[in-house]
């Protein structure tokens, strides 16, 4: 059977991890204060964002994947493209020489969720017609990430990323749309994006969010109760799937989502699909049996991993098993094994993709009685 074609565009970057100590804290000023020297390991540094995580995630798990994200010509830009030459990856990258390539510090305390130190650099820029109409001849699926690091997706309530998913359906093309976290205090906190979600969401089909960049955009007030409950802990660790995550999956099916997974971290990820009436108007000639997909709602708990190193690139690659899953025809109880499976391999590691298994040793650990989380 010959492999569904897929692109993967949006936000891209480089993402440089500094090592800390591997001692377990609960809050970052057990480790981050004023004054205080820290001795770290060696930095960590690789290409992020969802282009080169979702991306070459999907490109190891076996899709037939094209990565489109903006560059510079700069250091930076250059590290990024030499990480893509490794998996024949790099001819995508539209570069710049005016513009400044994307980075990310990544603070990976060990015991807590990660902290981003983030520039947007060339990603502000990306739009619409940057991806020409010959690139999507036999295209069958389009994966959109981090428009929330992307100015000229949320500008102007959405318009441009409204354009760019609208032109993808019109083309007959499946479309898929990840988001990032918000800084509340940036020019994207102070956007309008439960009005940009609602315009949007019409056009996409896979609609796969994390839970806290979900709850912040449709429900700023429940977003800042969660946080006081959590009281600087991991705001996924204190939810209730029926009070907290289910309230915001049925906003986004009514907006118009098809098939919803929200990240939940490490407790797992919440799914929701459509009617089999609407999911036969997806498109993409998608290889699936819509009997096994249609009108679904429940909460896949992850599994454990043997150690934990990094949450980096957890959600991006759990997100890249689902949709290699959908285009090799899984039913959906395997796609969201295959997802679950995938996020804890990830986290094994330092990067998004050294910790990656194949489907048939996912498979065979599953099989073989690999453990859930409680």
């Amino acid at each position: 059977m010959t492999k569904k074609k897929v692109i993967v565009a949006g936000h891209i970057c480089l993402d440089i991890t500094p090592v800390f100590p591997d001692k377990k804290v609960k809050h970052p000023g057990e480790i981050l204060s004023p004054g205080k020297l820290v001795q770290m390991g060696a930095a960590d540094v690789h290409s992020g964002g969802c282009v080169a995580n979702t991306g070459l995630a999907m490109k190891i798990l076996g899709a037939d994947v094209t990565l489109m994200g903006k560059i510079g010509t700069d250091a930076f830009g250059d590290m990024v493209c030499n990480v893509l030459k490794r998996y024949g990856a790099e001819s995508g990258m539209l570069r710049d020489k005016k513009l400044s390539t994307s980075y990310s510090v990544v603070l990976a305390l060990p015991g807590i969720d990660r902290i981003f130190l983030h520039n947007p650099g060339a990603n502000d820029s990306f739009l619409a017609d940057d991806i020409a109409q010959e690139a999507l001849r036999d295209i069958s699926l389009f994966h959109f990430g981090y428009p929330t690091l992307m100015r000229s997706m949320y500008e102007a309530d959405g318009e441009e990323l409204c354009k760019l998913m609208k032109r993808m359906k019109d083309a007959g093309i499946a479309t898929s749309l990840d988001m990032a976290a918000v800084d509340a205090d940036s020019e994207a906190g102070c956007a309008d994006w439960k009005k940009i979600l609602q315009r949007t969401l019409p056009f996409v089909d896979f609609f796969v969010p994390s839970v806290e960049e979900l709850c912040f955009m449709l429900d700023r007030d429940r977003f800042i109760q969660w946080q006081r409950r959590a009281d600087g802990a991991d705001v996924t660790g204190v939810l209730d799937v029926e009070e907290d995550i289910r309230p915001l999956a049925e906003q986004c099916m009514e907006f118009g989502a098809k098939v919803l997974l929200i990240k939940c971290g490490a407790p797992g990820m919440y799914y929701c699909t459509a009617k089999e009436e609407i999911l036969q108007k997806i498109g993409g000639g998608l290889p699936w049996n819509l009997s096994q997909w249609a009108d679904r709602a429940g909460f896949e708990k992850s599994y454990v991993p043997e150690k934990i190193v990094s949450g980096t690139g957890a959600g991006d690659t759990s997100i890249a098993a689902f949709l290699t899953a959908v285009l090799e025809g899984c039913p959906l109880a395997e796609a969201l094994q295959l997802a679950a499976g995938t996020g804890a391999s990830c986290v094994e590691a330092y990067d998004a993709l050294s910790g990656l298994r194949s489907f048939p040793e996912l498979r065979e650990k599953m099989k073989s009685g690999w453990q859930k989380n409680e």
